[in-house]
């Protein structure tokens, strides 16, 4: 199972994100936890400057804009 997260202060991008990654887990069927990070000293934390941000396994993966599908797709391959 993979853990997802997704870091931003819970602008239109950062919503944007969470739903196309929970769409391309229930459409590949990929174990997910998907959780949203909000609080700004945790993201810092990550070293993330640029929102949304995602998160997977504890590694940042992306930063800065909404992912495309396929990328989301390799990230949970």
């Amino acid at each position: 199972m993979k853990d997802v997260k997704v870091l931003g202060p819970g602008c239109a991008k950062c919503k944007a994100t969470a739903e196309v990654i929970a769409a391309v887990a229930k459409e590949s069927g990929a174990a997910v936890t998907l959780s949203k990070v909000e609080d700004m000293r945790e993201i810092v934390g990550y070293g993330v400057m640029s929102t949304p941000a995602v998160v997977v396994d504890g590694k940042v993966v992306h930063a800065g804009s909404v992912p495309a599908r396929a990328q989301v797709q390799g990230w949970l391959a």
